[in-house]
């Protein structure tokens, strides 16, 4: 079984913290172990506890959030940082760029946006901690979420996500011949509507899925998919 991946978040707003807390205990291999409303609790809590991971918010009552990340570098390079912050000024992210900063997401934030960032920094944190050396494939992986034009002849469009294209074939490979249809697939992948049918139309475009039309008894023809054989 891998370790869980501690977490420490810091937000002044205790509403937004517990958002956070609860998103976060929703996904599978972290573990929530402190909330923090200043930069010096923050301080305290990392000098204790040392966690792997921080979600941290820009505006703090006694420091920005972007000096707590240059503390957090100089003295613990290995505490990696996601900010999720309301802030979208240039000078900030740019710090955020600089500061090593592993993904920014701006306020309001979504589940879906929260859950993908946690799982790529999951697959991410697994993949270092097991692997002396890695391919270049799995360093294009890592860095971009895409492989390189070597390995795979072109990049995957954007918003193209390796790791929810992942959990839309293995849903896929389990249908049966009748197929699935896009909300069908959405329900029971956990993904949107507009996002399963994204993903079924990019795997269309590749030649991995095949869309057959329907006609039932009532209403609309539907469209199915189903893994090419």
């Amino acid at each position: 079984m891998e370790t869980l991946i501690e977490v420490l978040i810091v937000e002044d707003d205790l509403r937004i913290a517990d958002i956070h807390r609860r998103f976060t205990e929703k996904i599978e291999g972290f573990t929530v172990i402190g909330t923090a409303t200043t930069g010096e609790q923050a301080k305290e809590w990392i000098e204790t506890i040392q966690p792997q991971l921080i979600l941290l918010d820009v505006y703090l009552p006694d420091i920005k959030g972007i000096e707590l990340v240059t503390y957090i570098r100089e003295h613990y390079q290995f505490i990696d940082i996601i900010m999720i912050t309301a802030a979208s000024e240039v000078e900030v992210i740019q710090h955020a760029l600089r500061g090593g900063v592993s993904d920014y997401i701006v306020k309001p934030l979504t589940f879906e946006r929260f859950k993908r960032s946690l799982e790529q920094y999951r697959n991410k944190f697994h993949q270092l901690s097991k692997n002396k050396k890695l391919t270049a494939e799995e360093v294009d992986l890592l860095w971009h979420g895409t492989k390189s034009e070597d390995s795979q002849g072109t990049l995957s469009p954007k918003g193209i996500d390796q790791l929810t294209l992942d959990k839309i074939l293995n849903t896929l490979s389990k249908v049966d011949a009748e197929g699935i249809t896009a909300e069908q697939l959405s329900k029971v992948s956990g993904v949107s509507r507009s996002t399963a049918r994204r993903y079924l139309e990019f795997l269309s475009l590749e030649n991995k899925v095949q869309a057959d039309l329907i006609y039932g008894n009532v209403g609309r023809p539907e469209r199915r998919y189903s893994i090419k054989k």
